[in-house]
This record gives C-alpha cells, sequence and structure tokens, in this order.
C-alpha cells in the first residue's frame, strides 16, 4: 500500500500526458486497442510520442527502432544505478521491475533509498504497477473520448509533466555536485538538439550529466 500511495501524485502528473497520447494515438491513424497496445507493450511515454510522430513519415522501421531506442537509453543508465539497489530480487521479479522502470520509478527509488529504507519487491511493485495500470487507463481515455478536447494544447496540459519532472530534478538539490550536474546536463541537451537533433538530445543531456557526475565522484574509502 505504501508505494500504490507514493504513486498518486505521479498518476496525477503524468494521467493528461497518457490521455493526450492516446488522443493523439487515434488522431494519427491507430485503432483504440493499438493505442492501449503500444502503452501495454512499450510503456515509455516520450518514445510512444516519437514513435507516432515516425510513424506517419516514409521512415524505415530501422530509423524508428533506433529513435525510439536513442529517446530510452537513459533507462540503461537508471538500470545500472537501481539494479544495486534491488540485488537482492529473484531473477524474475529483477525482470518484472526493469520493465516498470521509468523515470518517476527510478527518482522514487533514489529517494527511498537515501533515506535509508528498504526496497522491498511489494513497495516497488506498488509504486510501478500502479502507475503502470493507470498509464494504460488513461491512454484509453484518451483514445476513446480524446476528441472531446479540440486543443489539448491550448489548455497546458503539455505543460503538467515537465513540471514534474523540474520538481524531482529538485528533490536532489541536496546532492554534492547538484547544480554542475544539472547544468551540463542542460547545455548538453541544448546543444545536441541543435547540433544533432530530436531525440538524440535526451540521451546525450543525460550522457553529459552523468559523465560530470562519474568525474567528480570520489571514492567513499579512498586512503590518503
Amino acid at each position: 500500500m505504501e508505494g500504490a500511495k507514493r504513486a498518486v501524485p505521479i498518476v496525477l502528473a503524468g494521467s493528461p500526458f497518457g490521455v493526450l497520447f492516446g488522443a493523439v494515438a487515434i488522431d494519427n491513424g491507430l485503432s483504440v486497442g493499438e493505442a492501449v497496445f503500444m502503452s501495454a507493450s512499450l510503456y515509455a511515454g516520450a518514445s510512444q510520442m516519437v514513435g507516432l510522430d515516425l510513424f506517419g513519415q516514409n521512415i524505415t522501421p530501422w530509423m524508428i527502432v533506433l529513435s525510439i531506442f536513442a529517446v530510452n537509453f537513459r533507462n540503461v543508465l537508471y538500470s545500472a544505478t537501481v539494479g544495486r539497489r534491488i540485488r537482492h530480487f529473484s531473477f524474475l521479479q529483477k525482470a518484472v521491475a526493469f520493465f516498470v522502470l521509468v523515470d518517476p520509478q527510478y527518482a522514487e527509488v533514489e529517494i527511498r533509498s537515501e533515506a535509508g529504507k528498504k526496497i522491498s519487491f511489494s513497495w516497488y511493485m506498488g509504486l510501478g504497477l500502479t502507475t503502470y495500470i493507470c498509464w494504460i487507463l488513461e491512454t484509453w481515455v484518451g483514445a476513446m473520448f480524446g476528441d472531446l478536447i479540440s486543443d489539448p494544447y491550448a489548455i497546458g496540459v503539455d505543460f503538467l509533466l515537465p513540471i514534474y519532472f523540474l520538481g524531482m530534478v529538485m528533490s536532489f538539490r541536496h546532492r554534492r555536485h547538484w547544480w554542475q550536474v544539472v547544468v551540463v546536463s542542460a547545455i548538453s541537451a541544448i546543444a545536441a538538439y541543435k547540433f544533432v537533433g530530436s531525440p538524440w538530445h535526451v540521451t546525450l543531456g543525460a550522457a553529459g550529466g552523468v559523465l560530470l557526475a562519474a568525474l567528480l565522484a570520489k571514492p567513499q574509502n579512498a586512503k590518503v
């Protein structure tokens, strides 16, 4: 139950984005079933939007896969960190846990770990499954009733999720070298967007921050 409670603000912040995806999916020619299946099988909001944008263009399938991989590459970085937190999970539990590993899940795991609390499988899946199931339901709602909102962008629903992510970033501000990492990540992402293009700016921005964090990190048990 504790994990499910932690999912409530995540669901509330992400619900407009889930509904928006469902509506956009229908607008791009997908059926309700296809939109729901995409959310259930891929479960990656930003990548799903990228996929929808590319499906309607004359682009080869491997380029679509590569673009989605570029957006989702940050999950490789997430799993490297979260893997240490859940090393006590069984192999099957880890497989399920990594499937529901999205941005808010990663942030909540880190916050709980820093508080000295154990990451139990029941807590992890209470958070992850609640968010996952609600994402699928939000997609269905958007696919069924999204046409009732003529212009979602006009009322600012697309701005709610970035605000939530900003809040997650700010929750780590007590960490050493936080502002340096944030600034370098932002500069890397902006430069990548300008000179490389979307969606690579997501991965390259994250990589820039991770690289700096690794360079600034000092072994805790280092001897002088």
